[in-house]
């Protein structure tokens, strides 16, 4: 059985971090279980990370490389590359994927 080494990137941790602190503001506890359950997720990516489903809105273009995992209400963004798995994104699943992404790329310029 193959194993993926998984990869946060910056900017996944930065939206694990904003969530976080979001939640703790009304429950400390809360706030812990969430952090907990999505790096338990993520961490699930070692093994058969392909069995996520694409990224919907991506795939509707023809771009076939990110999966997601929804938790709750966050969508963890991934792509795997050879062996690896990078988290990408941790987004509320209630906003628009394509602004988040966007937004995304400005900065990056």
């Amino acid at each position: 059985m193959i194993q993926f080494e998984v990869i946060w990137t910056k900017s996944a941790e930065f939206d694990l971090k904003s969530i976080i602190e979001y939640i703790k503001t009304d429950s400390l506890n809360i706030a812990k279980k969430i952090f907990f359950e999505i790096k338990k997720e993520c961490d699930n990516l070692y093994y058969f990370p392909q069995r996520k489903r694409i990224v919907p809105e991506l795939q509707q273009i023809g771009i076939l490389k990110y999966r997601e995992i929804i938790h709750q209400r966050w969508r963890i963004i991934y792509k795997i590359d050879k062996n690896r798995v990078y988290i990408l994104l941790i987004a509320d699943s209630s906003r628009n994927l394509e602004d988040i992404l966007f937004q995304r790329l400005i900065k990056q310029k």
